[in-house]
């Protein structure tokens, strides 16, 4: 039986995976809404845009689960159309096609005008920066490069997202500009790999002066990176970051591992000895910087010795900001040629025992601002708590801190300073001044 469908014309889009995804669906709910289209992310829609993703197992089922929960309200006539997008679609369709035929079409992630006119929209080349953003008013993402030309190992993203392609700076400046009069304070910029920004068509590593022109935007206050590979790592960023008060002491490097034979592997371009050195020279540099990493546990032929290498490391570096996932097997990646040999619950175990560390160091490291002053943008109100971030936090994925809210009366989108009063593994407590 058909129930009573939704408002019709209505364009629901759903995001699934990285801020990467967050960006390109704000941009196609951008060009929606130019063409006179009703569109909402996440609520409910007669029509419905998953944005996938393709990136590991865990996120493959996601994506799926998600798509087929569609189908059924399609199947009961709650929603008349699905759409399916993104990293997943990119990687699959011949084989999503064939699984789930009743989606009524595929795109991958470099089809945005096909897509727009399967929605009955056009595409508009002129719309630079105009986005729906879908993050807290305060922040948003900054895309500055699509694409990755590194050959990590493990890593299938060049083959869903293709070659590293950097966006011009005058275009990043206008996009900053527009995100600034929404009342955007924090910028939080984002790329496969924001090292490499500029070789492409400044034939330099540009990074640098992309941030030079971004700090003269009026109205942005924080500018935050994400996402820069160890090898090539362009240190004049450092100068401009020891300079200028709105670019956070904040790094976020993924460097995967530390044990010389599994770099080796990983095709990562560096060892132990110049990873370790990097680091060091980082702090010398900007001794207050905040430094996130990420690291992978289980590769293929990752022995005790080398986790241990791994996790001792980890004990001396005392990363401020730490995550660490078991190694995801991937079709058409390099490593898919090696035997996935370390077994899952080994995996997890390690994983664990990394996560472990990490967490008694944060503690370490929270305890000794009991007392100091931070200023800190409020994200949210949640339960009996403002939730705000110091500039070494960034969103979803670092530490916060809460505010009593029957104590004082914060606004979310601005700044206060804070004192810390008590500190948790990964949560502050602190009260305004």
């Amino acid at each position: 039986m058909r129930t009573k469908t939704l408002k019709k014309n209505r364009i629901n889009v759903v995001t699934l995976g990285c801020s990467k995804n967050v960006y390109d669906s704000e941009v196609l709910m951008g060009q929606l809404k130019a063409s006179g289209k009703d569109v909402v992310h996440e609520e409910e829609g007669n029509v419905v845009v998953i944005n996938t993703c393709g990136f590991i197992n865990n996120a493959k089922e996601e994506s799926v689960n998600t798509i087929l929960e569609y189908m059924q309200k399609k199947e009961d006539g709650v929603v008349d159309k699905v759409f399916v997008t993104g990293c997943l679609s990119e990687r699959y369709k011949p084989d999503l096609e064939k699984e789930i035929p009743n989606v009524d079409q595929y795109f991958g992630t470099t089809e945005l005008p096909g897509l727009l006119k399967a929605l009955g929209a056009d595409y508009k080349h002129e719309l630079i920066g105009e986005r729906l953003t879908t993050t807290p008013k305060n922040y948003a993402y900054l895309k500055i490069a699509e694409g990755c030309d590194r050959p990590c190992s493990f890593c299938a993203i060049p083959i869903m997202r293709g070659k590293h392609k950097s966006t011009p700076i005058e275009n990043l400046v206008t996009e900053a500009e527009k995100l600034a009069a929404t009342g955007v304070k924090e910028l939080i910029l984002i790329a496969q790999d924001l090292t490499y920004y500029g070789l492409d068509i400044y034939k330099k590593r540009n990074l640098a002066e992309l941030l030079e022109h971004l700090v003269k935007v009026e109205g942005i206050e924080w500018i935050r990176l994400h996402y820069a590979f160890p090898t090539g790592f362009p240190m004049d960023v450092l100068d401009i970051m020891k300079r200028e008060p709105k670019i956070c002491n904040y790094l976020d490097i993924p460097l995967q591992h530390i044990s010389d034979s599994i770099l080796k592997s990983m095709r990562r371009g560096t060892t132990k000895e110049k990873t370790t050195k990097l680091l060091k020279d980082f702090r010398a540099r900007v001794p207050e910087m905040t430094i996130r990493t990420t690291l992978i546990v289980g590769y293929p032929g990752e022995t005790q010795e080398d986790f241990e290498t791994l996790r001792d490391w980890v004990k001396e570096m005392r990363f401020e900001r730490l995550g660490c996932f078991t190694y995801s097997h991937e079709e058409n990646t390099h490593a898919y040629n090696l035997e996935d040999d370390v077994p899952e619950d080994v995996k997890i175990e390690r994983a664990n025992e990394i996560m472990e560390i990490q967490s008694q160091i944060s503690w370490e490291l929270n305890q000794a601002k009991i007392g100091q002053e931070f200023r800190v943008v409020i994200d949210r109100k949640e339960g009996n708590y403002f939730v705000g971030r110091t500039e070494f936090d960034s969103p979803d994925v670092d530490n916060e801190v809460l505010i009593d809210a029957s104590k004082t009366y914060l606004k979310t989108g601005e700044f206060a300073t804070i004192k810390v009063i008590e500190a948790e593994d990964f949560d502050l407590y602190g009260e305004v001044l």
